[in-house]
């Protein structure tokens, strides 16, 4: 048929698989819920239909509306935000309820590519890259203050898109730097860091001393740098203590192991460790798990879904369901870098990039190797905000793909 022409009949499979079988699971963890997630599927596939029918110039007309609307939600929550688990970042009506920054991340999205698309956008100049940044960091300032550092992690998706625009890749090199100094700082004695710190910038000066021009502007740089580094090493235990126990032993579980908090914040990482390895190569079987029957797990149908799939589907299911992922986002990447219109481009790369952070700290939190932050395995956690918000940002980028390639421009 003509009319499915330049629809990615790929994506729309591995959409549909990984959100069917998110379904499965969360029916064998809780029958209830399962059905509830059933309807929350349904809603999202028709929500999909109408943005399918819709024209794109929508998008890109009422880009600055929805970031705003976005934000404001965001604002909301102070006072009229009801708290789940230690976080005021949800909205109550009645028994439903809403997260407010899942939709706020399509507003961001939306945004940047609307700007980024614009005649005059150059990030070489620095009003575009202040504005950029505006963009980004507005909605993060308010989420950090929720505070929700999950959700602040993911807006740091966006530079991905950025650099793929032309945003240095430096960037990512000084975050690399400070975040690596800070982890070793958690672990080691801040004094130790910082002689650490002074060999590397010893070795520095002695391989590349011929080629660097010194003067005034380059020595203050890079004595400003030496101190900035080291300031870090000495703040992050002081900011450590200052935290909330629950999140500072959340981060000394990935130190000490899970066992010496496996009364507290050890408990779910313990048990999620443990459904995982249990599964063997084959699983145990859909709903004959016995860590998952138990619910050993807390909020194993949320953020730690994962561990109920490699515990029934065992490592061939889990490692299957990560490949659907992996050629799902790499999907968007592809389809992205195809398209004519800039617009879709930036949208389609924050889209992707969306997913790849939601993915990577997901599994590494269910296994482990991040701390737990409260991020939603995307189409699978349970959740009809996380999958309307998600589904949405995928049709919309089925959209904006099916007019690109249909287009004669």
């Amino acid at each position: 048929m003509k009319w499915t022409e330049g629809i990615d009949k790929t994506s729309i499979f591995l959409y549909l698989a990984i959100s069917f079988f998110a379904v499965a699971n969360i029916y064998s963890v809780d029958e209830g819920l399962g059905k509830k997630q059933l309807i929350f599927l349904c809603i999202s596939i028709f929500v999909g239909f109408i943005i399918f029918m819709m024209r794109t110039k929508f998008f890109e007309n009422f880009a600055s509306i929805i970031y705003v609307v976005g934000v404001l939600l965001l604002i909301g929550l102070f006072p009229f935000g009801t708290e789940i688990l230690g976080q005021r970042n949800w909205y109550k009506f009645g028994g439903v309820t809403m997260q407010p920054v899942e939709f706020a991340k399509i507003g961001v999205a939306l945004m940047l590519a609307n700007y980024v698309s614009g005649p005059d956008f150059n990030l070489k100049n620095r009003k575009s890259l202040l504005t950029t940044l505006a963009i980004i960091g507005v909605p993060g300032i308010v989420v950090l203050a929720i505070p929700d550092v999950g959700s602040l992690l993911v807006f740091t998706a966006f530079f991905i898109a950025l650099f793929r625009e032309g945003l240095s890749g430096w960037v990512f090199g000084v975050g690399g730097i400070l975040a690596a100094v800070f982890l070793v700082a958690l672990a080691v004695d801040p004094l130790y860091v910082i002689i650490g710190i002074a060999v590397i910038y010893g070795l520095v000066i002695l391989l590349n001393n011929h080629r660097i021009h010194w003067n005034v502007i380059s020595i203050s740089g890079f004595v400003a740098s030496f101190f900035f580094l080291c300031g870090i090493a000495f703040g992050t235990p002081k900011i450590l203590e200052k935290m909330p126990k629950h999140q500072r032993e959340r981060i000394e579980v990935l130190y000490k192991g899970e066992k010496a908090f496996r009364d507290t914040s050890g408990y779910n990482l313990l048990y999620s460790k443990t459904a995982i390895g249990s599964g063997g190569f084959f699983g145990k079987g859909y709903k004959e798990g016995s860590v998952t029957q138990g619910k050993f797990v807390p909020e194993q149908e949320t953020d730690y879904i994962f561990c109920t799939v490699g515990e029934e589907w065992g490592f061939f299911g889990a490692s299957m369901l990560i490949i659907f992922y992996a050629v799902f986002i790499g999907r968007i990447y592809y389809l992205s870098e195809k398209q004519k219109s800039a617009f879709n481009r930036v949208f389609g790369y924050s889209f992707a990039s969306i997913l790849l952070m939601h993915f990577a700290i997901n599994l590494g939190m269910v296994m482990g190797l991040f701390p737990t932050v409260g991020i939603p395995l995307p189409f699978f956690s349970y959740g009809g905000s996380s999958l309307l918000a998600f589904s949405i940002m995928t049709f919309i980028f089925f959209k904006l793909n099916y007019t690109d390639r249909n287009s004669l421009v």
